[in-house]
């Protein structure tokens, strides 16, 4: 599978980040994302409980042809819930009711979004290539997963993509996935890539988190962590300058810098951040300053795990010390 070198993560459209925008401008944002070039939406049945792939069905509808459609399934909410089914059965009834919502007969690329520790993963990825096989679907992902994991599916069925997080402050796939995908030519689809905000300068008390922001109970917006990570800031700001780009243009400059089958998916509500972002292919940064911007923002300077402890669990992407919840059932 041919994949653009940046995409739209659609999530905070319909979820996550506070909020949403009303859904003629979620709609105005990915139309004016495509009339600038980006060639791949990402969205998932997660997402606002299936209302985000419907916005995006919308927003493509007579423009198909014109992206790479990407969509997950294996997490959903269930009366209210998050919950996490890798059962073949649920797999089939989530893809068709993806491609409803859509409003297509075929889903380009469509994830694993999380990896039931209760079902083997190769029963998984066998249900979803039921789906290539049957034209629903043209190509499996995987999301949040180890290399074990990835070794497993792939016995099972092809992988052209593995997304898991991947920025500056998020290193983990550097711990075996980012070789492992360059190793078999899937792409490292890299979501946050802008660190759910602080990469792009765009959060500066996270107090001001209107309710329902996830960001809330993540630890390195905490009280006990924040004032670390922001004394970041101004060094990062600098940075930017001396590259002559932005904050958010030099996160993803360095994750392209990675190689060429890392794939950004950065997200936003607004069509000036999008096109910012986008503007970034066209951006050099030279290899002295991505090296300092590696330096700055890492695994060791960053403080508090990316998760907290009932998130942590869910994953099975490779992690660092500082990530783990091992007292945690």
């Amino acid at each position: 599978m041919k994949m653009p070198r940046m995409g739209l993560g659609c999530m905070s459209l319909s979820h996550a980040y506070g909020t949403a925008p009303p859904v003629d401008e979620g709609i105005r944002l990915v139309r004016a994302a495509l009339d600038d070039g980006i060639r791949m939406l990402d969205t998932a049945t997660f997402y606002g409980n299936g209302r985000n792939e419907e916005l995006v069905g919308e927003a493509i509808a007579g423009r198909r042809d014109d992206v790479l459609l990407a969509s997950k399934g294996g997490m959903a909410q269930v009366d209210g819930k998050k919950k996490i089914d890798g059962r073949p059965a649920t797999l089939r009834a989530q893809v068709d009711a993806s491609l409803q919502r859509l409003g297509v007969d075929h889903i380009d690329l469509y994830y694993l979004h999380r990896w039931d520790k209760g079902v083997p993963i190769g029963e998984s990825v066998g249900a979803l290539a039921e789906m290539v096989a049957a034209g629903k679907i043209g190509a499996i992902g995987l999301s949040e997963v180890s290399v074990p994991r990835l070794r497993e599916a792939q016995q099972v069925a092809p992988i052209a993509a593995v997304q898991n997080e991947y920025s500056l402050w998020s290193r983990n796939p550097e711990l075996g996935m980012l070789e492992a995908t360059r190793e078999s030519g899937a792409a490292l689809v890299a979501f946050s890539p802008t660190a759910r905000g602080f990469l792009a300068d765009v959060v500066h008390d996270p107090d001001e988190f209107v309710s329902g922001d996830i960001r809330r109970a993540m630890p390195r917006f905490q009280p006990e962590n924040w004032p670390a990570n922001a004394a970041l800031l101004p060094s990062w700001r600098a940075l930017a300058v001396d590259a002559g780009c932005t904050p958010a243009q030099l996160a993803l400059a360095w994750l392209l810098s990675r190689g060429d089958h890392v794939v950004p998916i950065p997200g936003t509500t607004r069509i000036e951040h999008a096109r910012e972002n986008h503007t970034t292919l066209s951006v050099h940064v030279d290899a002295a300053v991505l090296e300092r911007a590696g330096e700055l923002i890492n695994s060791t300077t960053v403080t508090g795990p990316r998760y907290p402890a009932p998130q942590a669990k869910e994953v099975d992407a490779e992690t660092f010390d500082a990530d783990r919840f091992d007292d945690v059932p």
